[in-house]
C-alpha cells in the first residue's frame, strides 16, 4: 500500500462524495421548483408519492431537535470532519472497499442536509411512503439510512477490532500473508 494509491484512494472516494451530493441537490432542486406549492405526485398509488414538506425539515431524523439549526450545521461539521480522518486514514486494499463505500455515502447525506440547512434554515424533504405513513424524507436521508445500517453490520460483524484501529490497519504486514513475512529468526 502506497501513499500513492492512498492518495488515488481518496481522491477517488471525494469524487463519488461529490456525485452523490450533487444527485442530492439534483433531486431536492427537483422537489422544490415541481412538487412546491403543487398537488402530490403519485409514484405508486397508496404507496408512495412525492410531497414537498411545506417549511421544510427544521430538525433533525423525524423532526427531533426541531429549529435547532445552529446546532446541526456545528454537529454536521465536526461529523464530516471525523469521516474525511477515516477516509484519509483508512488503507487503499480491497478488504476496506466496503467500508469505504458506506463512509463515502453517510458522509454524501450529511454534506447534503448541511448544505439545505446552511443555503435555506431547513432541510427540503419529498418523499412519502404512504403505505407505512413513514416521514417525509430526501435522498440524502437515504445515504445516511442505508449506510448507518450498513456501517452497523461491518463493524459488528464483519471487521475485527485490530482492522477497524486505525494505526495497526495501516501496517503493511497486516495486508500480507503470512507467507510473505520475513521470519523471526531473520
Amino acid at each position: 500500500m502506497t501513499k500513492t494509491s492512498k492518495a488515488v484512494s481518496f481522491i477517488l472516494s471525494s469524487i463519488f462524495i461529490a456525485a452523490l451530493v450533487y444527485f442530492d441537490q439534483y433531486t431536492k432542486g427537483l422537489a422544490t421548483k415541481f412538487l412546491m406549492g403543487k398537488e402530490d405526485f403519485v409514484v405508486i398509488p397508496d404507496v408512495l408519492v412525492l410531497r414537498y414538506l411545506d417549511g421544510g425539515n427544521r430538525g433533525g431524523a423525524f423532526g427531533i431537535l426541531y429549529g435547532q439549526r445552529y446546532f446541526f450545521l456545528i454537529v454536521a461539521v465536526v461529523f464530516m470532519l471525523i469521516m474525511l480522518y477515516l477516509l484519509i486514514r483508512l488503507p487503499a486494499t480491497p478488504r476496506y472497499r466496503m467500508l469505504r463505500f458506506f463512509i463515502c455515502m453517510i458522509t454524501a447525506g450529511a454534506v447534503g442536509n448541511f448544505i439545505d440547512r446552511l443555503q435555506n434554515g431547513f432541510v427540503v424533504d419529498f418523499i412519502y411512503i404512504i403505505y407505512i405513513n413513514f416521514p417525509i424524507f430526501n435522498v440524502a436521508d437515504i445515504y445516511v439510512t442505508v449506510s448507518a445500517f450498513a456501517l452497523a453490520i461491518l463493524i459488528l460483524f464483519v471487521y475485527k477490532e485490530d482492522e477497524l484501529n486505525m494505526k495497526k490497519a495501516n501496517d503493511p504486514k497486516l495486508h500480507l500473508h503470512s507467507s510473505m513475512l520475513p521470519d523471526d529468526d531473520e
